[in-house]
């Protein structure tokens, strides 16, 4: 499997959850890698990304509430959001990305519902 993301589902205003995604090592290994996330009708848009050193960038709205990491010697990363908020729901995807935006082939998401 190319990228596999998991680990949603639905949660209260305040509340965590966890994602991760499995990515293949073709499209993993020396790539900076991303969650981003697509709410009904709108475009898919990066929340968060990391570097292959680790190096982490996090969009205005989820900076101190959502945490990325990745384990390269297992080809996975994983974002930490904590203080969830209703504008946090939508479904997450992750993807390898570069200067010109995400390359790997989308996986199936998971979707995030945080209840208010």
């Amino acid at each position: 499997v190319q990228l596999q993301a998991y680990g949603g589902g639905l949660v209260q205003a305040g509340g965590s959850l966890t994602l991760s995604c499995a990515a293949s090592a073709s499209i993993f290994s020396g790539n900076n890698m991303g969650w981003y996330r697509q709410r009904p009708g709108k475009e898919r848009e990066l929340v968060a990304g990391i570097s292959d050193s680790g190096k982490t960038y996090y969009v205005p709205y989820v900076q101190g509430r959502f945490t990325l990491s990745r384990d390269n010697a297992k080809n996975t990363v994983s974002l930490q959001m904590n203080s969830l908020k209703p504008e946090d729901t939508g479904v997450y995807y992750c993807n390898a990305f570069r200067s010109t935006g995400p390359f790997g082939s989308w996986g199936q998401g998971t979707l995030v519902t945080v209840s208010s």
